[in-house]
């Protein structure tokens, strides 16, 4: 059940500043689709920041396409992309391109691309998380009519190189996957902390497609495997993201104004009433409803750098919602720098696509919203 640790008047701050950042007015496109029209979008990266200032902004390129009848429906997600900008976020240029097979993972053939999150390392080397279905996995034996022709399962890989360049060259290692029917598709990295340990945090599905789940797993000198993972430690909502929860990003706020004495994390998430979309009625109220690739977006938050506190902002109405198309707001990504927070994500527009969008917003303004 729902409880509210934090009282009204810092919890309402904490829904202003989500807006701030979740600007859809204000935002801007920064990546285009390949093509137009519903089924096409780029995004469901990250953005980082290197030592000279560089920013680098991961993503994937998605053409149409359907998995519930297999590869011959479309493209779907065919192409990693990461693109630079040195000049503070005012253009992007593209740097690097991984495609479906350079991908493979041995006989394991790549079908579709999704998330992506990119990390930078201490000793200057550069990790590549990202998630892809792949050939030659399979169900376990007793669901395995339960696998749609055509299609695959979902795993997180990992590649490792000394520069992001040298990406193109590294090894493609997975480090998680599951056989467990509950959690069987593990997709859509993003980078977090736990107590004071980096982690990453990822989506799940089980062997049904049904939902979206949230899960991490801590990025320390233990094996990266979901058998050390936590899968269950944000569950769905009962209202409009009944159907999917799925987080997108984590971002520490300053302790300033009504958090002067404490620390708080922002969760960003994605959430949806359904899996597909269903009609509604003709005379009720009309309101987007989420579902698969065209979810709404939602905040939460966490106390004290602890995942396992979070705690949902927006419980019975999603907080984001295009103002175009069918409404999807999602994949969420927020960095913050030493003067500001660039915030990306994925903007439904009128002829269906979804580009990437921007919005900066200085460090100042956040801090005036929390009563500094």
């Amino acid at each position: 059940m729902f409880q509210q640790v934090l009282n009204l008047d810092i919890t309402t701050r904490l829904k202003a500043v989500a807006s701030r950042l979740i600007d859809q007015e204000q935002a801007r496109v920064i990546v285009h689709p390949q093509r137009q029209g519903t089924g096409h979008w780029f995004g469901g990266g990250n953005m980082v920041q290197d030592a000279k200032g560089t920013l680098w902004l991961t993503g994937r390129f998605r053409n149409q396409g359907d998995s519930r009848t297999g590869l011959g429906a479309g493209e779907r997600g065919l192409e990693l992309a990461i693109y630079r900008s040195d000049d503070q976020a005012e253009t992007f240029q593209q740097s690097l391109t991984l495609s479906k097979s350079d991908l493979n993972v041995g006989a394991r053939e790549v079908l579709s691309i999704e998330g992506a999150a990119l990390r930078l390392l201490d000793d200057h080397r550069v990790e590549l998380f990202v998630s892809t279905e792949k050939k030659g996995i399979g169900y376990p034996a007793d669901l395995s009519s339960h696998l749609k022709p055509g299609t695959g399962v979902w795993t997180i890989d990992r590649l490792t190189a000394d520069s992001i360049a040298q990406l193109s060259e590294a090894a493609v290692e997975t480090v998680l996957e599951t056989d467990d029917p509950r959690f069987l598709h593990i997709k859509d990295p993003f980078l977090g902390s736990h107590e004071g340990t980096d982690c990453l945090l990822f989506c799940t599905h089980p062997f049904c497609w049904t939902s979206s789940n949230t899960g991490y797993v801590l990025l320390d000198d233990r094996a990266l495997g979901v058998e050390n993972a936590n899968l269950e430690f944000f569950p769905r909502g009962f209202t409009w993201d009944v159907a999917m929860t799925r987080g997108t990003a984590l971002v520490n706020l300053p302790s300033v104004g009504v958090l002067a004495d404490k620390d708080v994390q922002l969760f960003f998430y994605d959430g949806g009433e359904c899996v597909r979309d269903l009609d509604q009625h003709a005379t009720a109220v009309k309101r987007p409803r989420g579902y698969s690739c065209e979810e709404l977006g939602g905040v939460a938050y966490c106390l004290n750098g602890d995942l396992n506190t979070v705690q949902r902002l927006s419980v019975n109405h999603p907080m984001f919602v295009s103002p175009h198309g069918t409404g999807c707001s999602r994949y969420v990504d927020v960095l913050a720098t030493a003067d500001s927070y660039i915030v990306t994500w994925q903007q439904s527009q009128d002829d269906g696509s979804q580009p990437l969008v921007m919005n900066v917003v200085p460090r100042a303004e956040v801090e005036a919203l929390l009563g500094e």
